[in-house]
């Protein structure tokens, strides 16, 4: 009985997760095919690497469920009830910096940038820039929260911030600022944030989870576009002319494939340990209580961290080089460049249905919403966001133009769509362009605009090749909110055309 239960757990699991990534295989078979024209250097590498992202995607949704989901809304709540808010703030900024310190995708355009900028950017001063921007931003949501303020009234001056920083700042940052605020809250924070946020809202008299519960991603996906760009402005030097470029060390240095994979999954249980940690002091010292449900959270907290360890060999494996290949094949000489957009967008919409942080917040927001947002379409609207997103930005690398020019009108585009837009939907589309590009999304988009920039003329690959992710951040946030106007507007109608028939 227990292995038949268990088997089809595994069945529906593995159903959801090959569904969800299926449309990434069918985009980069369909560009290999008609437009590359040549099969992959190791293609059973790649055919290996997205198996074992599959099944590391199945596990990690699994543990959301019994570990993340509970214990965010379980400590928020037993904040909330004992009225232990200076503690609920210590927990909130250390949650969030312990659970950026993890992120995969973090990693992946830090050291990218450290790369690309020959060592002037390191890639741990960006990691723990970053980290301490989102924790004190998201200390900034939970006051949010506890005040009963409105999101706009946090969010607008925040962002009026980040653009008067954008004329500021150097321009070797202003793209990285922007990517890095679009990464932070990913895999392992944003269900950690969202379940914090929804389990304070729903422990707070007079405050509605729909309404006040979300919102926590947007305050952590602005901090870094402002803190990145402070930090540019007082402490960053580019780069002389002629500085060779800073490779990374590998930590691939074993000789065996088993100790290589050992050390591997060490490392990822490394940075979840900050986490638990935190989680554990929070309970036994501060709450002084012992933990709801101990062997659901150890068995979350595995599946999590052998699910994110699978997802992040099986990205090793087939994405991080299939990005790579895919841009070098799709700048040869004689594609068109109308190629290169539409690959852009297919990508970014196919990857983005496969984000585990996005189907996560999705499905909080089912939930709360009482199906009124379904969660389905609610990440093909991101999706579609996303998609768009990055055609603009390939454009902007292809012709030159200085990214502040397109930021900065989309997010006072932003700005006021926020004013006017239904108070429900506003948290949840900064939320969703907080969480669109994450570890599956970031190898691809990444190498296609650095690519871009290395082999355009005239293009800096530091100042140019990054800002495809702030794209594709900002673009689901105005789909969403104008999702929400249509919505209202339609059902007013509807409203007021009954009225009449009556």
């Amino acid at each position: 009985m227990m292995l038949g239960s268990v088997s089809r757990v595994a069945r529906e699991l593995l159903h959801e997760a090959s569904r969800d990534l299926a449309p990434t295989l069918i985009v980069v078979a369909l560009f290999q095919a008609f437009f590359i024209q040549r099969l992959p250097d190791s293609p059973g590498g790649l055919i290996g690497g997205f198996a074992v992202v599959l099944v590391g995607l199945a596990l990690f949704v699994k543990g959301l469920d019994a570990a993340i989901f509970p214990a965010g809304e379980t400590m928020a709540f037993d904040f909330a009830r004992r009225g232990s808010f200076v503690w609920l703030m210590l927990f909130a900024f250390c949650i969030s910096f312990a659970s950026v310190a993890a992120e995969p995708a973090l990693m992946a355009v830090a050291y990218k940038a450290e790369v690309v900028s020959g060592g002037s950017m390191g890639a741990l001063t960006l990691r723990l820039v970053a980290g301490l921007g989102v924790g004190l931003a998201v200390v900034g949501g939970v006051w949010r929260i506890v005040a009963g303020d409105s999101i706009g009234s946090y969010l607008v001056p925040g962002y009026l911030v980040v653009i008067a920083l954008t004329w500021l700042a150097p321009p070797q940052l202003v793209g990285l600022a922007f990517d890095s605020g679009g990464v932070v809250a990913s895999t392992v924070t944003a269900p950690l944030l969202t379940a914090l946020g929804v389990g304070l809202a729903t422990s707070i008299r007079g405050r509605n989870p729909l309404l006040d519960g979300f919102g926590l991603i947007a305050f952590g996906a602005l901090a870094p576009m402002v803190i990145i760009q402070l930090y540019g402005i007082v402490f960053f030097e580019p780069p002389a002319a002629g500085t060779p470029v800073v490779m990374m060390p590998s930590d691939d240095q074993h000789q065996y494939v088993a100790v290589e994979m050992l050390i591997d999954f060490l490392i990822m249980v490394r940075n979840l340990l900050p986490i638990i940690a935190v989680v554990l002091f929070s309970s036994f010292v501060i709450l002084r209580r012992p933990l709801a449900d101990p062997k659901g959270l150890a068995v979350g907290m595995v599946l999590v961290a052998v699910g994110l360890f699978l997802f992040d060999e099986g990205l090793q494996v087939g994405l991080f080089p299939l990005g790579d290949e895919m841009t070098n094949g799709l700048m040869r000489d004689g594609v068109a460049i109308w190629a290169i957009h539409l690959y852009g967008f297919l990508i970014g919409f196919a990857t983005t249905m496969a984000e585990p942080a996005l189907i996560a917040l999705s499905i909080k927001a089912d939930e709360v919403s009482l199906g009124q947002l379904d969660g389905f379409w609610l990440r093909c609207l991101v999706s579609i966001g996303v998609g768009i997103g990055i055609v603009i930005g390939c454009a902007r690398i292809l012709h030159g133009t200085n990214i502040a020019y397109w930021l900065i009108p989309g997010y006072l585009l932003v700005l006021a769509m926020a004013v006017v837009a239904p108070r429900f939907i506003v948290p949840i589309a900064f939320d969703c362009g907080g969480v669109t590009t994450s570890t599956v999304t970031v190898p691809l988009v990444t190498a296609l605009g650095v690519g871009l920039a290395e082999r355009t003329p005239g293009r800096d690959p530091m100042i140019d090749g990054f800002g495809l992710i702030a794209f594709a951040s900002l673009l689901p946030m105005i789909i969403v909110m104008a999702y929400g106007m249509l919505a209202t507007w339609m059902l007013r109608t509807r409203r007021t055309a009954g009225e009449e028939g009556e």
